[in-house]
C-alpha cells in the first residue's frame, strides 16, 4: 500500500521514503544491504529474525563493542521483531505484518520460502499489492538454483576471481562486492517498482528476483565481452588495468605507493612528457595509442616506475595535478578511517547500538535539503512487543506467544 510522499519528504529525519514499510527476512550481507539503504532514505524497515540467535551475521566477530562490525554496516536504521517461522502462528504474525507493508526482501536458504508459502504467486493471493523481493545465489531455472551461494562462491563461479589478483595469485576483491552490489540492484528495482505505482502505471508485477551471480555477471560485462568476441581471457593484473595502459601502482622515493593512470592519447603524452621527461617515449610509434601502449605495458612501467622511485609522493602528486593526470595514493583501511577527504566533508555520524555509540558513515548519496536518518542498529528481538501492540496483540497473547517459544527472548543469542 503506497502512500503519498508527504509535502515535507525533503525535512530533515524524513526521507523520500517516509511512509514505505519493508519486511526484510534477511541474513548476512546482501538483503541487510537492500534494506539499510531504503532504510536510509526513510523508510520503515521491520527485521524479522529467528529466535534462536536472529541473523548469523551478528556474531561473525565481536570487534565493535562486542558486535559484529558486518551486522552494525548493514543493520542501522531498523526495528527487530523475533518470530519463529517454523510455527503456524510465528507464520501468520507475519502475515499479519505483511498485510500492512509494501515491500518484503527475503534472502534465505534456497526452497525456503517455498516452504514458507512465501513465493510470488503464494503472497499475491493473500497481498496482492505487496512487491515481494526475492535475492538468491543463482536464479531460478538453472542447473545452480539449489545451490547455496556465499560472496566468494558466487565471485569464483562468475569469473570475479579469475579477474582479480596476479595470473599466478588469484583473489577474492576485499569487499563483499556480490552481496553489496546485489543488495543494491535489489533496492534499485523496488524503487523503480514504487515509483511506477505512484506516477499510476501498474502494468509491472510486484515479484522482484535479484540473484548474485547475475549481478557479478554484469559487473564482469567488460572482461566477458572480450572474451566473447576475442577468444581470450584477460589476465589480472593487481594494481592495473588490462583495458588501458599506463595505468598502475609504483613506489615512491619515501616508501610510499603512487597510483598513476591515464585513459586517453592526450593524457599519455602529457605524462610522458610534463611528468617523467621521456618525449622519447611520447614519440614512439609504439605507444601512440592504446593498445599498442597495452602490448607494450612492461617498458612504460618500467619507465614510470624507475622516475618513481627517484620522487617523493607529494611531489609526485604536485606534478601529476599540474599536468592534469589522475593519481592516488595507496592506503590501508586504518589509514582511510580518519581520511581527510571524509574528515574535512563531514561524512562520519554516530548511531546508536544496543553496546553504546559508534561512528557511522553516511549513505554515498548527498540530496540537497535532506539528511539520512542515520537510525540505531537494533537489538535482537528488541522492538518485539511493541510492533506485535500495533497489529492488536495484547500483553496476554504477547506472554502466551512467548511462552510457546514463537518469540525469542530479547538480545538472545545461540
Amino acid at each position: 500500500m503506497v502512500e503519498s510522499v508527504p509535502d515535507d519528504s525533503t525535512a530533515v529525519g524524513v526521507g523520500p521514503l517516509a511512509g514505505i514499510t519493508v519486511i526484510a527476512l534477511e541474513q548476512a550481507v546482501s538483503a541487510p544491504m537492500c534494506t539499510r539503504t531504503l532504510a536510509d532514505f526513510g523508510a520503515r524497515v521491520i527485521k524479522v529474525e529467528n529466535p534462536d540467535g536472529g541473523d548469523f551475521a551478528r556474531y561473525y566477530d565481536d570487534v565493535v563493542n562486542g558486535q559484529a562490525a558486518h551486522f552494525v554496516w548493514v543493520n542501522r536504521g531498523k526495528e527487530s521483531i523475533t518470530l519463529d517461522l517454523k510455527s503456524e502462528a510465528g507464520v501468520e504474525i507475519l502475515h499479519r505484518l505483511l498485510a500492512r507493508a509494501d515491500v518484503l526482501v527475503s534472502n534465505l536458504a534456497p526452497g525456503a520460502t517455498a516452504r514458507l508459502r512465501l513465493r510470488p504467486e503464494d503472497l499475491a493471493l493473500r497481498h496482492p499489492d505487496l512487491i515481494s523481493v526475492e535475492i538468491d545465489g543463482f536464479g531460478a531455472g538453472g542447473p545452480l538454483s539449489h545451490k547455496r551461494a556465499y560472496d566468494l562462491l558466487v565471485q569464483a563461479e562468475s569469473g570475479v576471481c579469475a579477474v582479480t589478483g596476479t595470473a599466478d595469485a588469484p583473489a577474492k576483491p576485499g569487499p563483499p562486492v556480490a552481496d553489496v552490489t546485489t543488495g543494491l540492484y535489489a533496492a534499485l528495482s523496488i524503487l523503480a517498482r514504487l515509483t511506477g505505482r505512484l506516477r499510476g502505471r501498474d502494468d509491472a508485477g510486484n515479484a522482484i528476483a535479484v540473484s548474485l551471480f547475475d549481478t557479478m555477471a554484469e559487473m564482469m560485462g567488460y572482461h566477458l565481452t572480450y572474451a566473447r568476441h576475442s577468444g581470450v581471457d584477460l589476465l589480472p593484473l593487481g594494481m592495473s588495468s588490462p583495458a588501458v595502459a599506463p595505468y598502475g601502482a609504483y613506489r615512491t622515493a619515501d616508501g610510499h605507493t603512487v597510483v598513476l593512470g591515464t585513459t586517453n592519447d592526450r593524457e599519455w603524452q602529457r605524462l610522458a612528457t610534463d611528468i617523467i621527461g621521456r618525449p622519447d617515449l611520447a614519440a614512439d610509434e609504439r605507444f601512440r595509442t592504446n593498445p599498442g601502449r597495452v602490448r607494450h605495458r612492461a617498458e612504460l612501467d618500467a619507465a614510470i616506475g624507475a622516475w618513481c622511485l627517484s620522487h617523493e609522493l607529494a611531489e609526485i602528486q604536485k606534478i601529476a595535478d599540474d599536468a592534469g593526470i589522475g593519481n592516488s595514493r595507496y592506503n590501508r583501511p586504518s589509514e582511510v578511517v580518519d581520511h581527510p577527504q571524509l574528515v574535512e566533508r563531514d561524512r562520519w555520524r554516530t548511531i546508536e547500538t544496543p553496546n553504546g555509540p559508534i561512528p557511522s558513515l553516511l549513505p554515498p548519496a548527498v540530496i540537497d535539503g535532506f539528511e539520512p536518518p542515520m537510525g540505531a542498529v537494533p537489538g535482537l528481538g528488541a522492538h518485539t512487543d511493541a510492533i506485535l501492540a500495533e497489529i492488536g496483540c495484547d500483553a496476554e497473547e504477547i506472554a502466551e506467544l512467548r511462552e510457546q517459544r514463537v518469540l525469542g527472548r530479547t538480545g538472545a543469542r545461540p
